[in-house]
């Protein structure tokens, strides 16, 4: 244990420490005190958590005070050792079907043996420093489990909803379900029918009162209402029963096989680990969404956090509580809350303490038909129609599909295993699922492949081959970003049985070149001149070439210890571009020369130096009209402080070109973008910063309460410099439309506008699209040839 807690510098309060008679005098103890926003937000949190704990724990089987034990580890010990500060941890409904299962074959005693074994393993995990391996697991089989573990408490939940008492098993309830609906209990129904419709009512409430009103937890006014009710009308029907804490049952050693002990611990630790882990990840998301938090809360250190979920569990087991995960509902709102440090997530866990203590009267009031409904109602809203749509778009709908029915049907672990083996295989057929197709057209054969060339490729690579006849003309044209070595090897020795068979081998349009290694498979020519950049792109080996292997600038000046001038740079450049393109792109650029450019696009973007916009969109001479500048800013008319050089540009693609589509592309990691972010008012109007109030707008876009914030590929923005590139590519498409040239041609249906995101370190293009109102930035299909863009476009 010792290893894993960092050492800590000297205290210079400590009063051993000596100082010199000049010294400045040391500086006062510092006293815990507690923001105004975190005490409001752990109030909020507490009273959200409070009826879930029981809830849970109702659902699991487990002594009702197992689940307030839960909370309060969770607020407390992972409050204050774990490593994302605005995470909430307690009883998650994520467990409720692993613990419940533990309960029916170990009993209590022993599951809080097992909870506290699953601590002291992520402890030993969270040493090992291995916390970010847990986000491997594809977000699918996450999702898949989670709806899976919903379903299952739903069901459950439902039979105590009419009044009776669940089964052990999902097919058992779905079985003794007519039943139970036919000797429905009226009073059970009655409260939770009132607890369902609190709930759901209760946000959507109208109105300022409403607005006032919300700001008290939905769950915690459900569970209130119906207990109101029931203590009215004076209902007879079973009701929370907390036994004196002198009787709670502490951990006992478990009994059984030793090896289904060791996969249950290791249920408990994988779950715990990867609910908590990806809990953490989704703070983050949340935390970069306000930006008065930056510089103030961190992202989160996972692996601090799972040594903070493992001592909770440790002494959650201990005490005879449920085990603790991070807990999404209850993190959400602790950030939406205002709060603003780890207090509010400890406070709330005194709040608990507290509560258990000394509320213990109030809390036998409650119905168990009102928390059963509350926990069903959590359980429904597991399998989410978001997740389900994402799952979608990615085509792992069928892992998501058995893991959840796995869960259902077979067990977390079993469903987990199910799903985890279904990825394999799907990652696997996407690595075969290459498309190699043979044609001949005026006496040339045409073999054309598209995808990943791997091992797994090569037996239908070879069988198209080989309908290659002897002595023929072929060009080969491969559209994959990865060979391995297996293909490279059929290709080169089909290759030079071809070759010496009399036949000639064209690939991508270059007669006689070689197959490159697979290293260097790529033939683009858009080699970097810095060498640090370790970039795949080099110049093929082609007569009278630079060897591949020769020094860059960069790599003499290391080895010789001289500065090389960066024209020296510019100059070899153009020697490449000389001896190696011009020959291929002379004769389009000589028809250019005669018949004038005719852009089909105008293309404004950022100045950046790592956005290649020809190779990032494909295009060559005469195809883009291309506007840069810093942060792909459009100002409006009226407003170019002197600069009226993209208004221009904007008149003359339009009303001279004539182009038929404005593109406005933003990329990640935008440094205007950040320094937007970072500007304060006052100070000197340097011209840059003269320049960016033109991206002010985009600004006051982003922290605008009334707009939905742009998404990405379904997923929220992974910070606030991402959501302000987004936000920033709508703006300047808003900003086109006052360019009056550009609303001549928009009205006359001749120009359309679009929006563009490049990742930059994915190397991944997003187009923009209108979504039920939501700006979504969505993926391009590498494969879809005939025009991933097709209804796209932003909306005109």
């Amino acid at each position: 244990m010792s290893a894993c807690v960092p050492t800590r510098a000297a205290d210079p309060t400590r009063p051993a420490q000596i100082h010199q008679p000049h010294s400045p005098p040391p500086p006062p103890p510092r006293r815990f005190r507690v923001a105004g926003a975190d005490l409001s937000a752990s109030i909020a949190v507490f009273l959200i958590a409070l009826p879930l704990s029981l809830g849970i724990a109702l659902a699991t089987g487990a002594p009702l005070q197992a689940g307030l034990v839960a909370a309060a580890a969770g607020g407390l010990v992972v409050g204050r050792l774990g490593g994302s500060p605005l995470q909430v941890s307690g009883p998650a409904a994520g467990l409720t079907l692993v613990t419940a299962e533990l309960i029916q074959h170990y009993g209590w005693r022993a599951t809080c043996a097992i909870t506290m074994l699953a601590g002291i393993a992520q402890l030993g995990l969270g040493c090992l420093r291995v916390a970010r391996t847990a986000l491997a697991v594809s977000p699918a089989i996450v999702h898949g489990m989670l709806a899976g573990i919903g379903v299952t408490i739903a069901v459950a939940q439902l039979h105590i909803v009419l009044g009776g008492t669940p089964q052990s098993s999902v097919l058992d309830n779905l079985v003794a379900l007519p039943d139970q609906v036919a000797r429905t209990h009226p009073a059970a129904l009655s409260m939770s029918v009132l607890t369902l419709a609190l709930l759901f009512a209760w946000p959507r409430l109208p109105g300022r009162a409403g607005q006032v009103l919300r700001k008290v937890p939905a769950a915690l006014i459900a569970v209130a209402g119906a207990t109101l009710a029931a203590s009215v009308a004076g209902l007879t029907l079973p009701r929370v029963e907390l036994p004196s804490w002198s009787s709670h049952a502490l951990a006992g050693l478990p009994e059984g096989p030793v090896l289904g002990v060791v996969a249950a611990v290791l249920t408990v630790t994988l779950v715990c680990s990867v609910q908590s882990l990806l809990g953490a990840v989704a703070v983050d998301k949340l935390v970069s969404g306000r930006p008065e938090l930056q510089g103030r809360v961190g992202r989160s250190r996972l692996d601090r956090e799972l040594l903070g979920q493992g001592a909770a569990n440790v002494v959650s087991g201990a005490l005879g509580g449920l085990p603790v995960a991070g807990v999404a509902v209850r993190s959400s709102a602790n950030v939406q809350a205002g709060a603003v440090s780890r207090n509010s997530t400890i406070l709330h866990g005194v709040f608990v303490v507290i509560a258990a203590l000394l509320m213990v009267p109030i809390l036998e009031l409650i119905p168990l038909a009102s928390l059963a409904a509350l926990v069903m109602a959590v359980g429904i809203q597991m399998v989410s129609l978001l997740h389900i749509r994402t799952v979608t778009r990615h085509r792992e709908a069928l892992v998501y599909a058995v893991t959840t029915l796995g869960v259902v049907f077979l067990g977390v672990l079993e469903g987990v295993a199910l799903g985890i083996s279904v990825a394999v295989g799907v990652a696997l057929h996407r690595l075969s699922r290459t498309r190699i197709t043979h044609e001949e057209r005026e006496g040339v054969h045409h073999v054309h492949v598209r995808g990943q060339l791997t091992f797994l490729a090569v037996p239908r690579l070879s069988r198209t081959l080989h309908l290659v006849p002897r002595g023929a003309d072929v060009v080969v044209q491969l559209d994959g970003s990865f060979m391995d070595h297996a293909a490279y090897e059929s290709l080169q020795d089909w290759q030079s049985t071809h070759v010496a068979q009399g036949g000639t081998v064209d690939l991508g349009g270059r007669s006689g070149t070689r197959i490159a290694e697979p290293a260097d498979s790529g033939h683009c020519r858009c080699r970097p001149w810095t060498p640090w950049r370790n970039h795949q792109c080099d110049t093929a080996a082609e007569p009278g070439s630079q060897p591949s292997d020769a020094p860059s600038d960069g790599q003499e000046e290391k080895e010789t210890g001289e500065a090389r001038p960066s024209g020296h740079q510019l100059a070899r450049g153009i020697s490449a571009f000389q001896r190696n393109t011009a020959p291929l792109v002379r004769d389009e650029l000589a028809r250019l020369a005669r018949e004038g450019q005719r852009p089909s696009q105008l293309f404004l973007t950022c100045a950046d130096s790592r956005l290649v916009t020809s190779m990032i969109t494909s295009s060559g001479p005469g195809d883009l009209f291309v506007v840069r500048n810093v942060g792909n800013l459009v100002p409006l008319p009226g407003e170019e402080s002197g600069d009226d050089s993209v208004a221009a540009a904007i008149e003359y693609a339009v009303d001279v070109l004539k182009v038929r589509s404005i593109t406005v592309c933003g990329h990640s990691g935008c440094g205007a973008m950040q320094a937007l972010l970072a500007s304060e008012p006052g100070g000197t109007l340097t011209p840059l910063k003269r320049w960016l109030r033109h991206g002010q707008p985009s600004l006051d876009r982003m922290a605008a309460d009334d707009r939905p914030w742009a998404r990405i590929a379904g997923r929220a923005p992974a910070d606030a410099v991402e959501q302000l590139c987004l936000s920033n590519v709508v703006q300047q498409l808003e900003h086109l439309r006052a360019h009056e040239s550009v609303a001549r041609a928009l009205r006359e249906g001749v120009l359309e506008l679009q929006g563009m995101y490049f990742h930059v370190g994915e190397a991944q293009a997003y187009l923009l699209a209108d979504v039920d109102g939501t700006e979504l930035f969505d993926h391009v299909d590498p494969f879809d040839h005939a025009g991933a863009a097709e209804g796209s476009r932003h909306p005109a």
